[in-house]
């Protein structure tokens, strides 16, 4: 099959790489493209034209969780299409990567059924190997096209400053090149939202990392430009985002009518060891030691703020309080928070040497979700993992000092909590 593949002003042909899951994968960069077609979303768009409930998931990190291409997409499609009607499954997490979208996908977005899934994690693995980003991606797609086969799925890719100059230089960074493989394996739409707009700021039509104008002086110096961002991430609602928008609404006009609709085949694997069988298990089925409270999101703040993506969610505060589990299988890690009053724990994996892992970063003036990753790689077999609640705080100013954050209120800062809400396996629980 040979591709279509559309840049601003030129169109390449290109032939697909074939990678076996018992090969050794190369990665080499990708060359810069808006959109590749490959096998379209035949069943989205019959059933956009057929009417009825039509649901969007959207899987990615905090530029997905803004109020910005996500639910502009969303109203551009309902505006074309208005006897359908349009509902998204909003599965952003900011700061989160493939690494942890494999094991919520599941929990967070197949369960309600989508009809398309728009996949963004371009930026957040930007420091992913590649063999990881295969691992954890291809397992996003073949969880998905288990779930349903005629669910349609479209990479997405977006940008930072620090990715101008890949791009500008005529290739993908090395997130999105290595995703483009699995695209191309499994015949998934991928568009680059971010290479019109590293185009424009080489021409100097794009302000990429300003913040907003106050003055009029300011204001006038950027008559005829477009203000990206403020932090060179995050695209401004009505700047960055709407260059992101226009972006897929012209990969979506190349891309209806390609395709029929029907179930997709699975194909062999791209690599062997993807991760389709992530899965995460309720903490309750670990052994809680004493001193383990499970929130009560109707009364506790932090356990409301996070019910839609950790519908239970478990305190331990108390120094010694222990988590032990078993489990048959590869990798273990648990779905928990970082924050503010949060510690350090203590993990010991087959009896091993303790390792003292924070559960508090230079970013934590507020509580996020997280992932606090126990054991990787290991011999498919039987494993112990314990998880202990270390009795002293991690030095907070001086983590928080890198970001250029700093302690506000000492009470907010102070406590040795730990909040944790699934194991996430590949394996089973014994």
């Amino acid at each position: 099959m040979r591709l279509l593949r559309y840049v601003p002003s030129l169109f390449i042909l290109l032939t697909p790489l074939a990678i076996h899951a018992d090969a050794t994968p190369e990665y080499p960069l990708r060359d810069a493209v808006e959109y590749t077609v490959r096998d379209g979303l035949p069943n989205f768009f019959s059933k956009l034209e057929s009417g009825g409930d039509v649901r969007i998931g959207y899987l990615g990190g905090s530029i997905t969780a803004q109020p910005g291409w996500r639910p502009k997409i969303l109203a551009w499609f309902q505006s074309q299409y208005p006897e359908a009607k349009l509902s998204e499954i909003n599965a952003a997490i900011g700061g989160t990567g493939s690494n942890l979208g494999v094991f919520r996908v599941q929990q967070d977005v197949l369960q309600h059924k989508p009809d398309l899934l728009f996949v963004e994690f371009a930026v957040n693995d930007g420091s992913t190997a590649p063999e990881s980003i295969y691992r954890s991606m291809e397992g996003i797609v073949r969880q998905t096209r288990k779930a349903d086969p005629t669910t349609d799925i479209c990479f997405v890719y977006t940008l930072t400053d620090k990715m101008l100059g890949d791009l500008q230089g005529g290739t993908f960074p090395r997130a999105a090149s290595a995703m483009e493989h699995i695209a191309d394996h499994y015949g998934i739409p991928s568009i680059h939202m971010g290479l019109e707009v590293a185009r424009r700021e080489a021409a100097g039509t794009v302000i990429f990392k300003a913040p907003q104008p106050e003055t009029e002086e300011e204001k006038a110096a950027l008559e005829g430009k477009v203000l990206f961002s403020k932090d060179g991430v995050h695209p401004y609602p009505e700047g960055g985002h709407v260059l992101y928008l226009e972006a897929v609404i012209r990969a979506m006009s190349a891309i209806k009518g390609v395709g029929a609709p029907g179930p997709y085949a699975m194909p062999d694997p791209f690599v062997a060891d993807n991760w389709e069988q992530a899965k995460m298990v309720p903490l309750a089925q670990a052994v809680l030691g004493d001193g383990w409270v499970k929130l009560d999101p109707e009364t506790d703040g932090i356990a409301r703020r996070f019910k839609s993506k950790m519908p239970a969610m478990w305190r331990a505060k108390t120094p010694g309080t222990t988590l032990f589990f078993r489990f048959r299988g590869t990798h273990a890690a648990i779905y928990d928070l970082l924050g503010p009053d949060c510690g350090q724990m203590t993990v010991r994996v087959d009896g091993g040497e303790p390792k003292v892992v924070p559960r508090f970063d230079a970013y934590c003036t507020y509580h996020r979700l997280a992932t606090l990753t126990l054991a990787t790689g290991l011999e498919a077999g039987l494993h112990t993992v314990e998880v202990t609640v270390h009795p002293e705080q991690p030095d907070k100013a001086t983590i928080l000092s890198k970001n250029g954050n700093t302690i506000d209120k000492p009470e907010r800062f102070d406590g040795t909590n730990w909040y944790a809400g699934a194991l996430m396996l590949l394996g089973n629980l014994e």
